[in-house]
């Protein structure tokens, strides 16, 4: 078996967590109680960024009113809650993460779902042993990841970020990399379309599944 020195930063929400489905009845339901028609998916991926608002500005044509983003945000969080329960993992992800571990790797996992749901959630999938650490947002979300970014590789003493590549589904993923010193794939499955990844530039792989975000990243940190 090939040997890696390499460390995984995954995302959880749209990359080991396939929710994408539970993210778009959550967005169409707080779309629909300021009356506005839902979208498909290929659509939501086309529109989606953060900060959040500008997607609503993306599909509304203006930005929200405080009141209507107090309404939507609060409907979709609401569903979303209801929804998740029916979301698995990403195919193939259990056997990818022991894969990786027994290879040589290392993992974490940083994401900007709640730090107090986002453990039990890992933890109920039987996959927490395989990380050195789980970070997920504690306090008010800002709109990117690119601070806890350099604060969660820091905390991993024995990583080097030079030695490390983020895997997610969304271009401030590789965003918050590059400002960390570290490499970044980028994977279809989640919140963008393939277009709109690659924004994030001609250095940034692209793939369709996670067995291949595996291969690239050990050949980006090789």
């Amino acid at each position: 078996m090939e040997r890696h020195t390499t460390h995984l930063v995954w995302d959880w929400n749209g990359t080991l967590f396939h929710d994408i489905d539970a993210v778009l009845g959550a967005t169409n339901a707080a779309f629909a109680v300021i009356g506005l028609e839902p979208i498909t998916l290929e659509r939501y991926r086309e529109l989606y960024c953060v900060p959040v608002p500008l997607f609503y500005e993306r599909r509304m044509g203006r930005m929200p009113t405080d009141a209507e983003w107090l309404v939507m945000d609060e409907a979709f969080h609401r569903h979303y809650s209801e929804y998740r329960t029916r979301c698995a993992l990403a195919d193939g992800v259990d056997g990818l993460l022991a894969e990786w571990l027994a290879g040589g790797g290392s993992q974490s996992i940083l994401s900007m779902f709640g730090h107090d749901e986002l453990i039990p959630l890992v933890r109920g999938f039987g996959i927490e042993s395989h990380f050195l650490r789980v970070d997920g947002r504690k306090g008010a979300w800002r709109g990117g990841k690119s601070a806890d970014m350099v604060r969660h590789l820091a905390a991993l003493e024995s990583v080097e970020p030079g030695r490390t590549v983020v895997i997610g589904d969304a271009v401030d993923d590789a965003v918050a990399a590059r400002h960390a010193g570290a490499r970044a794939v980028l994977y279809t499955g989640g919140s963008h379309s393939r277009g709109s990844l690659e924004a994030a530039g001609a250095g940034v792989p692209i793939v369709d599944s996670l067995a291949e975000a595996v291969e690239a990243a050990a050949s980006l940190a090789a």
